[in-house]
């Protein structure tokens, strides 16, 4: 379970896609040097946005290869199960 995290936002999600897109949606929003946007996995920060730096930042040893890993098998999940659904419901067209 994801958690986005901001001071005026909090959001659960089941997917690391998810909890991505919705953080780095909210980046535009975060204008105060004291401001941040965390991402948690269960009770861990794993990814972190704030003003002080360019990019947002990987917490922890080996994290950015588990959830890129984890992007990835998301995404095939995604594209196997458009895949079905494409087979199950054709082009009505």
């Amino acid at each position: 379970m994801f958690r986005v995290i901001t001071r005026d936002f909090e959001q659960e999600f089941e997917r690391w896609t998810d909890a991505l897109n919705t953080a780095k949606s909210l980046i535009p929003q975060c204008k105060s040097w004291t401001q941040d946007i965390r991402i948690f996995l269960l009770d861990e920060l794993v990814w972190l946005y704030s003003r002080e730096h360019k990019f947002p930042k990987y917490m922890g040893a080996g994290n950015y290869n588990r959830l890129a890993r984890l992007f990835i098998q998301e995404a095939l999940e995604e594209e196997a199960n458009s895949a079905n659904a494409d087979l199950t419901n054709p082009d009505q067209g």
